[in-house]
């Protein structure tokens, strides 16, 4: 690859992670809102973004983070979004207790919580999975399966969730964001075919 389109493809990343978060901090809303409370939201706007990268890393699209030097830094970068979906359910809670509750039994009056109480399981076992993966000797095949199917549940749930809720981050930008993770995620499930490795293990 050129140095060109490795920095055209950098640059990229950049700006799609970085236009959402700016246009958050410029929201009005913010300015009646407490700082723990922003703090959990600008915590879900990373998690967001970090959802972008985890599935260009998992494919090797990143310039210089392919083959082992990319799955080191694909489970850092998990690390990094459990943390920040620890703050922003800690945050949320820390503001309102009872919300956080009704969204955790699945009797929240709003959509977008149980879509977020989804991802928010799914991210953390697939990060679970993970970090046990050999006490567990799941073989190869299976592993892949099930942790890319979490990461699906985690993408989709993650994606409806932002989409419902009217909030700090900017209708377009936070659209572009979300259009961007899904076409991440098809397209590296579409090239590695993780459904079809027990196939090819088997012939």
């Amino acid at each position: 690859m050129s140095r060109a389109r490795a920095i055209s493809i950098w640059a990229a990343l950049v700006s799609a992670v970085a236009a959402p978060i700016a246009a958050a901090a410029a929201s009005p809303l913010l300015a009646w809102r407490e700082p723990i409370y922003i703090a959990a939201g600008f915590a879900g706007v990373g998690a967001m973004a970090l959802l972008l990268v985890q599935p260009l890393l998992a494919g090797g699209y990143l310039p210089g983070l392919s083959g082992r030097r990319g799955r080191h830094v694909h489970r850092g970068i998990g690390g990094a979004l459990v943390v920040a979906v620890a703050i922003h359910v800690a945050g949320l809670w820390i503001t309102s207790p009872p919300d956080v509750i009704d969204a955790l039994l699945f009797v929240s009056p709003t959509p977008f919580s149980a879509w977020g109480v989804i991802a928010m399981w799914a991210v953390f076992a697939a990060a679970l999975v993970a970090a046990l993966r050999r006490r567990l000797r799941l073989r190869p095949p299976m592993w892949r399966l099930g942790h890319t199917f979490l990461a699906a549940v985690t993408v989709v749930g993650s994606v409806v969730h932002a989409m419902l809720i009217e909030g700090t981050m900017e209708t377009l930008s936070k659209a572009a964001l979300c259009a961007l993770v899904l076409t991440a995620a098809v397209k590296v499930l579409a090239d590695l075919r993780v459904w079809a490795v027990r196939t090819r293990h088997r012939t």
